[in-house]
């Protein structure tokens, strides 16, 4: 059962889908500092996780369905029921009070904007155009459930290096970091005002490096581009491998396309 409630542009639903695999068997904590849609957090449903993310928002979100589901949930009926693209507009530019209302509009916006993409301006504005769909829902019984699963998680806004190195002996640490390399115009993706920058792929190589160290268990997809796969070939003790993968959450037909994906293993 698939207990995200957030559709996220570069989510790892087709990784475990295609990849489960690879996650190890046995581990203490659950750690993941891109959480995104958490789609690997929910498949694997740990008893003791750290997630995280820069994107403020986002967060709030997740601590709001963790600890206010049933008021996320009232608002978000009252999206259904309103439903249309003239609502979808104002419920787009106004301000929330609270923070499961807050939640709720992140959540309607995700489930009936175009293509479900998060995207924002740089004023960190949510800009993304009203989709197709004629109707959005919202099932009461998988938010609960979701929110049940966040039970036994720490959720942090704070930055990757921060809670890489929060990672301890035998933590299972899974990273997709939005992506960036040193050519921008060869692949370059960013889905928040702070851009991920060829800077913070050199910070995060050298954070699992560290977390790899203290025999951390590690799964990073990122970029399949020479200069990413340049960070990590040449240390002992990361292995390299490629998968193709399809994008289906782009805002044009050229964006949704197969693309060669890099895995980054360690530990495991």
């Amino acid at each position: 059962m698939n207990y995200t409630f957030l559709k996220w542009a570069g989510g790892k639903r087709w990784f475990v889908n295609n990849e489960s695999h690879r996650f190890p068997l046995r581990y203490n904590r659950y750690i993941e500092p891109f959480l995104g849609g958490g789609a690997v957090f929910f498949y694997l449903q740990p008893q003791n996780a750290i997630l995280s993310d820069i994107n403020k928002e986002l967060i709030a979100t997740y601590v709001a369905v963790k600890d206010e589901v049933d008021a996320v949930y009232r608002n978000l009926k009252i999206h259904q029921r309103k439903h249309s693209r003239d609502y979808y507009y104002t419920i787009r530019d106004r301000k929330t009070r609270t923070m499961a209302t807050s939640a709720a509009r992140m959540i309607y916006l995700n489930k009936a904007c175009f293509n479900g993409i998060y995207r924002v301006n740089s004023q960190g504005k949510f800009n993304v155009p009203f989709g197709t769909g004629r109707e959005v829902s919202f099932e009461q019984e998988n938010l609960l459930q979701s929110s049940e699963i966040l039970q036994n998680a720490m959720i942090l806004c704070q930055d990757f290096q921060a809670t890489i190195d929060m990672t301890q002996q035998d933590d299972f640490l899974f990273c997709d970091p939005p992506y960036a390399v040193v050519n921008e115009d060869a692949r370059f993706v960013s889905y928040t005002a702070d851009i991920f920058s060829w800077n913070d792929q050199v910070r995060l190589a050298a954070a699992l490096e560290r977390a790899k160290e203290r025999n951390v268990k590690i799964i990073m997809t990122n970029v399949d581009h020479p200069a990413v796969r340049a960070l990590y070939e040449n240390i002992d003790g990361f292995a390299l491998d490629t998968v193709s993968r399809s994008c289906f959450i782009s805002g044009s037909k050229e964006g949704r396309k197969a693309y060669s994906e890099l895995i980054v293993t360690a530990n495991i």
